[in-house]
């Protein structure tokens, strides 16, 4: 009992004490893995990817350039953008969303893109 409830007040102190963006991060990571998503740190560009995390931000393309749509997805431990071809709104593609995407990896600038992935919107999250 007693190791018991000294594992309480270390994750009570831990939760207290920590930054938010890091007890997000950490939560976001073990959803991921719980879903069977590849951690974003560890996807390469050309591998076929399936990555869960939550979008930060989102931001369309304006009226009279190429319609496009860009979000911004953080796993836990790395970013990748996701960007839609032809499309300038998708629905329920907005920041503070859960996703899950799949596709083929690719570098732009020397940043993680997935270009016009597979994605569905998690319930609840």
């Amino acid at each position: 009992m007693a190791s018991t409830e000294a594992g309480y007040f270390r994750r009570l102190a831990r939760r207290l004490t920590t930054d938010v963006a890091e007890l997000d991060a950490h939560e976001i990571t073990q959803t991921s893995e719980a879903a069977g998503a590849r951690r974003a740190c560890d996807c390469s560009r050309g591998e076929e990817v399936t990555v869960l995390g939550r979008l930060r931000s989102t931001e369309g393309s304006p009226a009279g350039c190429d319609a496009s749509l860009e979000a911004e997805l953080f796993d836990g431990t790395d970013g990748i953008t996701l960007v839609w071809i032809g499309r300038r709104r998708i629905p329920g593609i907005e920041a503070g969303r859960t996703v899950q995407v799949r596709g083929r990896l690719a570098e732009r600038n020397g940043a993680k893109v997935l270009y016009n992935p597979h994605y569905e919107l998690q319930c609840g999250q």
